[in-house]
């Protein structure tokens, strides 16, 4: 049995011009029924509140998709294939007076792992579209979550 460990440090991450962090993150989700409704998996943050997606650093030594299922192993412990980019946001963080570059990527999940590195201090849950929109304080993340059920809807579509 391997063991999984989450990367830790600054050292290798990106900064914008700026002095910003560059995040990398990823909508995990699943596609249910015949009717193909999308259910996404949320996080919640270490502090273990809220209703987040898995995001974080993207680092020199790797890709963006590199880094978006890195991210979606150490913080909800899912694998999975990543999908083209739904677009790039500008966000203020919370802890520094900086401006964040965050881009995300929808995560289609194959493997939903019982241990991973960050389970001890997140929770995760499948939940439905509605209830992340209700649920998570991120507008940048429910702007890309948007992208993702359009990006679904037309692909429903164009498969009737």
């Amino acid at each position: 049995m391997a063991v999984l460990v989450a990367r830790q440090g600054r050292e290798l991450q990106r900064y914008t011009s700026t002095g910003g962090r560059i995040v990398v993150g990823c909508i995990p989700y699943r596609v249910r029924g015949r009717d193909g409704e999308l259910e996404v998996l949320v996080i919640t943050s270490q502090k273990g509140h809220g209703m987040m997606f898995p995001k974080g650093g993207w680092e020199l030594d790797e890709s963006m998709d590199e880094a978006a299922c890195r991210e979606a192993l150490e913080e909800a412990g899912v694998r999975g294939d990543t999908e083209p980019s739904l677009g790039c946001w500008y966000y203020k963080s919370r802890r520094y007076d900086k401006t964040y570059e965050g881009f995300m990527f929808p995560l289609r999940v194959t493997d939903e792992l019982l241990q991973w590195p960050e389970m001890s201090s997140r929770e995760r849950t499948w939940a439905t579209v509605q209830q992340v929109m209700d649920g998570c304080q991120h507008g940048w993340m429910r702007e890309a979550l948007e992208r993702l059920v359009s990006r679904h809807a037309t692909k429903l579509q164009s498969a009737l």
